[in-house]
């Protein structure tokens, strides 16, 4: 009698309706358990003075000891700074470049310039973070770099990019734009391409310029898709991009480019103090939670779209 009602059970049902689907997602939802949440079980180690030899179970706790020394270090508002203004620099300047480069996009009246465009903006995208560095210290070299080279050319004195901290956030923001903008820009101009012709011809009727059916037809309708993106961003603000910055550093600039990624990593697996980072690890992701859900409120009092 118990089976035959939970046969009958519209959880049940669903799932036999939907059961190709559910088999088409078990290997993503395997992936996503196995190497996301199955991790989870170590984050204890925070709490612990984690000692490889007894174990994650056999370490002995320290409660927030690890946690006190992070916020008590000189490092913490170094690290803490850097990672901040580096991320709202990304979001500031980075968030809106694919918007506006969709949107001119949209605006090419010719398919084949167009094309050319994308693709021309979309190649640096498949260029290694690794060879995106090595092209950074070519064309930023004090010596033979061609920006240095086009100062001495005017009579400038040549400027040592990377070996200046002051040079290091504009340089990172400006090279991560000219990468991904176009990319990005991808999942604008597919929800542009879904706007109604209709939309355009009424606002030609009504005498917009192409600026007026950016402003009127383009932009709002792209609104949820770009609220929904910012909201993804706004979760990741604290996650700078680790390979990057670690690859940029170097003695001269580590005033400004030591960020919390790089700092976890040298602490913890250069120095092996696997409590202390995690620590670290795991107040970056608190962190990280707590401006989701706040921006996630924020955009649905304001715009009625959210995340959920």
């Amino acid at each position: 009698m118990a089976a035959s009602k939970s046969e009958n059970s519209p959880f049940f049902k669903s799932i036999l309706k939907d059961y190709q689907l559910i088999i088409l997602a078990l290997p993503a939802i395997v992936y996503l358990f196995i190497f996301n949440y199955v991790p989870m079980y170590g984050m204890q180690i925070a709490f612990k003075e984690f000692n490889p030899g007894l174990g994650i179970q056999g370490s002995p706790w320290t409660g927030f000891d690890n946690f006190t020394r992070f916020f008590s270090s000189y490092q913490f508002d170094r690290v803490l700074t850097n990672t901040v203004t580096l991320s709202l620099m990304q979001l500031i300047l980075g968030f809106p470049a694919p918007i506006i480069l969709a949107l001119l996009l949209n605006q090419i009246p010719s398919m084949k310039y167009k094309k050319i465009v994308q693709t021309v903006t979309y190649a640096p995208h498949f260029i290694s973070i690794v060879v995106l560095v090595g092209m950074l210290n070519l064309f930023l070299s004090p010596n033979s770099g061609m920006f240095n080279n086009f100062l001495t050319a005017i009579g400038k004195e040549p400027v040592f990019f990377l070996g200046e901290a002051r040079h290091f956030r504009m340089i990172y923001v400006l090279s991560g734009i000219w990468q991904s903008a176009g990319w990005s820009s991808i999942i604008y101009l597919a929800s542009l391409g879904s706007i109604d012709p209709a939309l355009y011809e009424a606002g030609k009727i009504d005498g917009c310029s192409r600026f007026g059916l950016i402003r009127h037809v383009d932009i709002p309708s792209i609104i949820p898709t770009t609220v929904i993106l910012l909201l993804l961003n706004a979760g990741r603000l604290m996650n700078v991009g680790f390979q990057k910055a670690y690859l940029m550093q170097n003695p001269l600039n580590l005033k400004e480019a030591e960020i919390i990624s790089t700092y976890v990593y040298k602490i913890g697996l250069i120095d092996a103090q696997f409590s202390y980072s995690t620590a670290i690890g795991l107040f970056n992701s608190i962190v990280n939670m707590v401006l989701l859900v706040i921006v996630n409120y924020l955009s649905k009092r304001l715009s009625e779209t959210s995340l959920w």
